[in-house]
């Protein structure tokens, strides 16, 4: 499926999820900033539209749309939630200087051992941290 907001309309009416102002708009900030982003931007971004939007508003949207499979929590920071639009397996690197987070694309049940297969496997995710690109060579 691709991801837009069309579809994801449609995926949400499909999951019986009523389709609020509120959550319309925190489904279109995830298609639009591909940064995978925390509850406190999302939050403030969405804030500057919506006055009266709550951060409880914001993480129960994003805990029934996690539960529907429509977004990824990424939880690569023990104290720091990010949301992810695209849900197929990849992995993400977190520069440990800027703080962004990218994807890349990694056969992740490649990775599952043998010792695993009697296992039921609920979730899956290949983090590393480091540097980025644009960190490593701007502070050389």
């Amino acid at each position: 499926m691709d991801i837009t907001f069309e579809n994801l309309k449609q995926e949400l009416k499909k999951k019986n999820i009523g389709l609020s102002y509120q959550r319309l708009k925190v489904l279109e900030y995830l298609i639009q900033n591909r940064c995978h982003p925390t509850v406190e931007q999302i939050f403030t971004e969405l804030q500057k539209d919506i006055p009266t939007l709550s951060k409880t508003t914001i993480y129960n949207t994003l805990r029934i749309l996690a539960e529907a499979d429509l977004v990824k929590v990424i939880n690569i920071e023990e104290k720091e939630a990010r949301y992810d639009i695209d849900t197929k397996d990849h992995g993400h690197f977190k520069c440990e200087s800027c703080g962004a987070i990218f994807d890349f694309p990694i056969d992740i049940d490649s990775l599952i051992p043998e010792d695993l297969s009697k296992f039921k496997i609920n979730d899956k995710n290949v983090y590393f941290k480091g540097l980025c690109p644009g960190c490593l060579y701007n502070n050389n």
